[in-house]
């Protein structure tokens, strides 16, 4: 990024001018949502070792985006990602010692970590095939969308790998409980749309069509939203997990009360005394 898209604020910095080199990135109109396509639809949008790096250093950064206040994750030509490619990284890795193969997981994971830092909501809009990593980019994101013909399958073991893969033994039945997520990681056969949807890992269906923009409609209501306390929940969500009750109530009185002393706070009350809507702005 050049030194004129950095700000005077700290490290934040505008996202806007963004070159991506292994995806698609549109930043709309107002700057404040991002859709990432993953866009090799010849092959269902494969992961490649270079897209996984890039779409981990990028959700880093997100933390320090000035303007980017909501992200769409999507897939190009019909489908989401049929995950990691067989022959750009699959075949490397059956001649890879352990150092290299412990190198490669770690980063794959690191993606996951980096998905669940960023402050920003992410939504998952998927449709068609969603397997492999591909199936873990939806399950990382906080709400997924999807059309009744996705088909969503954790099929490492189809390949003669563990289940366990960038955290789906963790988060995976968080989403939909330990017996749906055990059946689907040992089988790894697709769960169909209206199971996922009935499972509560997918948020809504809607028609291939009407997909894009829904997820675009749901961003933007987050973005136009108090962004500062959806980034709170966001970092509360993941902080729980590990906590016991005591330690949540504390650790969420403490972050209400940041979300209290900010003028966000301030100018909804202000707006609900007025009757009208509130602008918030981030502080």
């Amino acid at each position: 990024m050049s030194d004129k898209d950095t700000t005077m604020q700290g490290h934040l910095r505008s996202f806007r001018d963004y070159q991506a080199q292994n995806f698609l990135w549109n930043v709309s109109e107002n700057g404040r949502v991002a859709t990432i396509t993953l866009n090799r639809p010849e092959r269902k949008n494969p992961l490649t070792f270079d897209s996984y790096a890039e779409l981990r250093d990028l959700f880093r950064e997100l933390a320090y985006a000035s303007d980017v206040r909501a992200i769409v994750l999507s897939g190009a030509g019909g489908n989401f990602s049929s995950g990691g490619d067989v022959f750009e990284i699959i075949e490397p890795l059956t001649q890879m010692a352990m150092p290299e193969l412990l190198a490669f997981t770690r980063m794959t994971g690191d993606l996951v970590k980096a998905m669940r830092k960023c402050p920003q909501p992410i939504i998952a809009a998927v449709d068609g095939i969603c397997a492999g990593a591909g199936a873990i980019l939806a399950m990382a994101s906080d709400i997924r969308l999807a059309t009744p013909e996705a088909k969503t399958a954790f099929l490492f073991t189809r390949v003669g790998l563990a289940g366990a893969d960038m955290g789906a033994c963790g988060i995976l039945p968080r989403i939909i409980g330990q017996g749906r997520a055990a059946e689907l990681l040992y089988t790894g056969r697709s769960m169909t749309a209206a199971e996922g949807n009935a499972w509560g890992f997918y948020n809504a269906l809607h028609q291939a069509n009407d997909l894009g923009g829904e997820a675009h409609k749901l961003a933007l209501s987050l973005a136009d939203g108090p962004w500062f306390a959806h980034g709170m929940t966001k970092t509360m969500l993941n902080q729980e997990w590990a906590m016991g009750i005591d330690e949540m109530i504390e650790s969420e009185a403490q972050a209400q009360a940041i979300c209290m002393a900010t003028q966000d706070f301030r100018r909804a009350f202000e707006a609900f005394a007025a009757k009208r809507k509130p602008e918030f702005q981030g502080n």
